[in-house]
């Protein structure tokens, strides 16, 4: 195999499967396609992991952050990870010594390399992910994370639950309330949560957390109580178009109130909104990528009542196939327009041509360009992964075309924690 390093040893890169959230942050990040996935767990192919480390921050729950010092021959593979309820323990110094291995290869065991940086233009293939910051704005509020684990989940109560889309949609979107009673459960806008949902996989074990965004302000949905929102899309079919029913997305939509949830978290340290102010944010979604949009405005918007704030430009570029399928499309209609900026985009209109978010993006490439000047201007990036790259193409074509350096602008906006990227 073409392991990391030439030894008879390796410092075998893992993912704890009791801690993970199946965020696929992991997977979307990694430049060298190391880590893949089924429907329970993440693993690492040992024989291509390089040890680049670039997944190790991004990561939420710090799940990814796990190394094993396995002989090459014996190191695991993924049909075993696939299996794994738990991490292996790691092998004593007797049992390295049984297979072979001398204390002076372990020593050696693929030492870890700095995270690596975006090529430079025309010398690998473009990486969206890697311009992505890892760091939160330096105004940020201080995060909790990680207060309830898995194995200790919170349960919380159903007080709200009502389709946020127009109905009549398989796919129809769903704005669901948790009530956490006196349970201490802090977030801030960009945080996100595991819920786990009832019932047995296949195989007879329990299911494993799933992760869904917060959509609501860190004074809880309801100002002064400690409870939250999330915004929840029924997944009837696969990214191939396939028909799939998904098992907590479902469960979730069809909650009743008074109906009891277990949650884990709080996740995320990174994808927070600045709060100095005169600070600009740039929000650029699709569907359920609106949640941490959602929560960022509505925080922005009772600072705003409050008097007691004076915030920057708010923008939000928000894709759907139709406005009948765009989540929280009326209440959008009614915030003022002097608060926020909003540019829809909608791929499938009749008898219109297709628009997504990146084309609006360089439609208003005038007003972009003096916010990427801005330091005050932070941008968020939220959906699904194949949006991706062509946002990202799109900002660097807004500023290659304004003369400016995107290599330059980009490294910047990713050092100051400026650029969020968390798509799925």
């Amino acid at each position: 195999m073409d392991m990391a390093v030439d030894a008879a040893v390796i410092r075998q890169h893992l993912i704890d499967p009791e801690i993970c959230i199946r965020c696929n942050t992991c997977e979307a990040t990694c430049p060298v396609g190391a880590i893949t996935h089924d429907d329970r767990n993440y693993v690492v192919r040992a024989d291509v992991c390089n040890s680049c480390m670039a997944c190790i921050s991004p990561c939420p729950t710090g799940s990814i952050d796990n190394w094993r010092t396995m002989p090459v021959v014996r190191a695991y593979s993924i049909e075993e990870q696939l299996t794994w309820d738990e991490l292996p323990a790691e092998l004593t110094p007797d049992q390295l010594a049984a297979e072979g291995v001398a204390a002076d290869e372990v020593a050696v065991a693929a030492p870890p390399m700095p995270e690596p940086q975006p090529a430079e233009p025309g010398t690998a293939p473009f990486n969206s992910a890697s311009y992505g910051a890892t760091r939160p704005p330096w105004s940020a509020a201080h995060p909790y994370t990680n207060l309830h684990a898995p194995k200790s989940p919170v349960v919380a109560t159903v007080t709200g639950n009502f389709n946020c889309t127009e109905a009549g949609f398989d796919s129809e979107t769903h704005h669901v309330v948790l009530d956490f009673g006196a349970m201490p459960f802090p977030v801030l806008e960009g945080q996100s949560i595991g819920i786990i949902p009832p019932g047995l996989d296949a195989l007879g074990r329990p299911h494993q957390p799933r992760q869904y965004s917060v959509a609501s302000a860190r004074n809880g949905e309801r100002p002064g109580y400690n409870n939250l929102s999330l915004t929840v899309k029924r997944v009837t079919e696969d990214h191939q178009g396939q028909p799939v029913r998904g098992i907590c997305s479902n469960y979730v939509c069809d909650l009743k109130v008074g109906d009891e949830v277990k949650v884990v978290g709080p996740f995320g340290s990174s994808f927070l909104m600045p709060n100095h102010p005169k600070s600009h944010i740039v929000m650029i979604c699709t569907g359920t990528g609106s949640a941490p949009m959602r929560a960022m405005t509505e925080w922005r918007r009772r600072l705003r009542k409050s008097g007691k704030f004076e915030g920057g430009k708010l923008m939000l570029f928000f894709g759907a196939r139709t406005p009948q399928e765009l989540p929280y499309f009326g209440p959008l209609q009614s915030l003022p327009k002097d608060f926020i900026d909003i540019n829809f985009a909608f791929s499938r209109m009749p008898g219109q041509p297709k628009k997504y978010v990146q084309d609006r993006l360089r439609e208003r490439a005038a007003d972009l360009v003096a916010l990427l000047q801005d330091g005050a201007s932070h941008f968020y990036v939220c959906g699904l992964k194949s949006m991706e790259e062509g946002v990202v193409l799109a900002l660097r074509d807004v500023a290659n075309d304004a003369g400016l350096n995107w290599e330059s602008v980009a490294a910047q906006l990713k050092q100051e924690g400026r650029l969020h990227l968390e798509t799925y």
